[in-house]
């Protein structure tokens, strides 16, 4: 009876372990940017920086007059601190903009110069800098997002 119960507890935390693995191990699925999670938020930094910042900015800044449009029509790259609109919008929805951009999304009379990064970055990666944009962020306006996130599920 024991050696049964030793077989059913090890034989748990098998599966139990590969459960964990196959959701934060490097690629595993990912569906959250959690700005608490220190190597999420690490990995973001330093993809924000090399696909992000060159628009938005190093400090998330975003271009100057970021409400006007440019020359051709096309919105210019709001900051991504507090005083711009993302954290307006769901983890959900930041995402899909993140991996398809403004053509992908098809938001009409919403023209924008943003590029989809489906092909270039992992979801891990578009995650990680959602979660490293969230951790620049006042807890007011972190709590205000989590509230429009969980509202959306």
């Amino acid at each position: 009876m024991a050696k049964i119960k030793i077989f059913i507890g090890l034989a748990t935390a098998a599966v139990l372990g590969a459960g964990l693995y196959t959701l934060f191990a490097p690629g595993g699925p990912l569906e959250d940017a959690d700005p608490g999670n220190v190597e999420m938020v690490a990995l973001g930094q330093g993809v924000y920086q090399g696909y992000c910042a060159s628009c938005h900015g190093d400090d998330l800044q975003g271009q100057a007059n970021w409400r006007t449009r440019n020359t051709d029509g096309t919105l210019k790259a709001p900051p991504h601190d507090e005083s711009g609109h993302t954290w307006h919008h769901s983890d959900k929805v930041l995402f899909d903009y993140i991996k398809k951009g403004s053509a992908g999304m098809a938001l009409p009379e919403f023209n924008s110069a943003m590029p989809g990064f489906g092909e270039d970055l992992k979801d891990r990666e578009i995650w990680a800098v959602l979660a490293f944009i969230k951790s620049c962020w006042p807890r007011e306006v972190l709590a205000r997002q989590r509230q429009i996130t969980a509202r959306s599920r």
